[in-house]
């Protein structure tokens, strides 16, 4: 939860980053693009490290870079020293959950891993309504500098807290394993993502290829608008109170948390057409529901803006689908693999959105709070369709070709 709450400090108070910083929409989008690009990147190192050391050390090494981050960042007199401390957060926080699902395979039965993993995430996942309203009441009641110091100073707490408490693995197992307690088979946990021959097999089959545009077409409109765009969008473009607009990010993470075990439960039940059921269908409703806004004449009513969140919100349950691809159709030692293959993409999308947006609000003149405007943002906004287009096209064909692989489909003969 307070992984989520430091990657997401920025979502509520974007435009006091831009007026505090005095920076442009391209430069406050790098403080995202930035953030993410980390993360991404450091997920194989923080793998490596995982298999050597264990979680209880690299989770508080993740909790002590997002405190010096986020106390850069009270501090930080400039836009440079201020997106360096994102670079520190996105670090910290790559740490965070790739251990707790380490603790998680080591600690509790294989038959249970998959529902602690949906718990886990759904208690995470509440850290951005931390980060939404009560984030941006604080820092209006208080300054910067107490706000952001604060968020440091929990989590030095938790540094402590996560070595003083966490073990790698139970007392009476010697190393970190996994116990399937119906057959009493016992794995090695592993973390990394292996290299060479194991990344280029496991992208040559069409399902991983599947779950890499899965992810990358799912969550990134409204990872994009939770994390940077949304509330300036809400009230400077839509002209919505603070209060408003919190509560319209906040429906967006609510109906998150709702959808994913309803979705999960889907996936399971129809293993054969996930795609078409669940994925598709998502991609389609976050389009429609940008389209019905950006074509509505003037500011949209708040009831539309609530409709619009609830569409975003089906992206991200819908992106974990991706991850049954990955691990339906590749062989357990090349599983870690597949699902750092997988998530990339969810991250190069979001990354591409992110700046989009910005480079379009820029281009047109409107990269400043003082300057944001509903039409700019109606325009910038227009550079997500591409990226769905894009998506779509390639889920299409590599499901075309994973049911053909598998014998569910006949293949294409040439004419």
């Amino acid at each position: 939860m307070l992984a989520v709450v430091n990657r997401s400090s920025l979502s509520a108070v974007g435009i006091d980053t831009a007026e505090r910083f005095g920076a442009d929409a391209a430069t406050l989008s790098m403080f995202a693009v930035v953030q993410l690009a980390v993360y991404g990147g450091m997920q194989i190192p923080v793998g490596l490290l995982l298999d050597r050391y264990g979680a209880r050390p690299i989770m508080a090494i993740g909790m002590l870079l997002m405190a010096v981050g986020q106390l850069t960042l009270a501090v930080s007199p400039s836009v440079g020293v201020a997106i360096f401390a994102r670079v520190l957060l996105g670090a910290g926080d790559a740490a965070v959950f790739p251990g707790v699902l380490r603790l998680i395979a080591t600690w509790f039965p294989a038959q249970r891993g998959p529902l602690m993993s949906q718990l886990t995430g759904l208690v995470g996942q509440s850290g951005q309504l931390l980060a939404l309203a009560p984030l941006a009441a604080l820092l209006h009641a208080t300054s910067w500098e107490i706000v952001f110091g604060g968020i440091a100073a929990l989590c030095v707490l938790f540094a402590v807290l996560v070595y003083a408490c966490i073990r790698n693995h139970p007392p009476e197992l010697p190393a970190d394993v996994s116990v399937d307690t119906d057959t009493g088979a016992i794995r090695v946990v592993r973390s990394a993502m292996d290299t060479g021959v194991g990344i280029r097999a496991a992208w040559a089959h069409p399902g991983t290829r599947l779950a890499f545009w899965s992810h990358f077409t799912t969550p990134f409109a409204g990872t994009a608008f939770v994390l940077l765009w949304g509330m300036p969008f809400l009230t400077a473009g839509e002209g919505l109170e603070k209060g408003q607009a919190a509560g319209v990010l906040s429906v967006y993470v609510v109906v998150g948390m709702v959808l994913g075990p309803v979705m999960g439960d889907l996936s399971r039940r129809i293993p054969h057409r996930r795609s078409r059921a669940l994925v598709l269908p998502a991609v389609a409703t976050q389009a429609v529901g940008w389209t019905a806004v950006l074509l509505w004449p003037g500011a949209a009513p708040l009831w539309l803006l609530y409709g619009l969140a609830f569409a975003l919100a089906m992206g991200g349950p819908a992106s974990m689908i991706a991850f049954d691809h990955a691990r339906t159709h590749n062989p357990a030692h090349r599983l870690s693999t597949a699902t750092g293959i997988t998530n990339v993409g969810g991250f190069l999308a979001a990354l591409i959105a992110i700046f989009a947006i910005g480079l379009a609000l820029d281009l047109q003149g409107a990269g400043t709070p003082d300057t944001y405007r509903l039409e700019a943002f109606r325009i910038a906004f227009l550079t997500q369709f591409p990226l769905w287009a894009l998506g779509w096209t390639f889920i299409v064909i590599e499901r075309r070709k994973t049911r053909v692989l598998l014998g569910i489909d006949p293949p294409r003969h040439p004419r």
